[in-house]
């Protein structure tokens, strides 16, 4: 009985740990971080091969295929976690204040961020339209700076893929 709850385990951390690793070397990946990917890979694959021998070897037990499931499901959430933790990348954020408050976007200049605003227009009348770029890590941070200056704000943002020129090569908040 303790060969097969050791096996059950030893299955499981093994697949947590490839698993992981390949969902934290795809996310390099597309973030174009090659180098660093291909040597996470390298682990990644050793890991996987030695994970798949033992369940291989061990076809005849549906705990190790249960364990292997298991794991592959831990695997995915744990690297997700990690690629959180990790905040690798950029995010354009486009803010619509409820009212036209001219002030908003020196308030956020002055808190580091590069900000690009306009006047809009909306069913209800003029809004103030701002677009700022910032680092994945400060993300939830401008959320609730934004909301600090306007709990009506309506936020948007999304994954900014490149940039060139302008403020945010001087270096701010990155």
């Amino acid at each position: 009985m303790d060969q097969v709850v050791g096996m059950i385990i030893i299955i499981l951390v093994i697949n947590i740990a490839y698993v992981t690793l390949f969902t934290v070397r795809m996310i390099l990946t597309l973030k174009g971080q090659r180098y660093i990917a291909a040597g996470v890979s390298v682990i990644e694959i050793l890991i996987y091969i030695v994970g798949l021998g033992i369940v291989l070897d061990n076809l005849d037990r549906t705990e190790n295929l249960i364990a292997y499931a298991i794991g592959y499901g831990i695997g995915v959430m744990v690297g997700m976690k990690i690629e959180e933790k990790l905040a690798l990348g950029y995010i354009t954020v486009n803010v619509i204040t409820k009212e036209y408050e001219p002030d908003i976007p020196n308030r956020l200049r002055d808190l580091g961020y590069g900000v690009t605003n306009w006047v809009a227009y909306g069913r209800e009348g003029e809004r103030l339209m701002m677009e700022i770029l910032t680092s994945r890590k400060y993300e939830r941070k401008l959320y609730h700076q934004v909301k600090d200056l306007d709990p009506s704000a309506f936020i948007i943002s999304h994954e900014t893929k490149a940039f060139f020129g302008g403020f945010w090569l001087k270096g701010v908040k990155r």
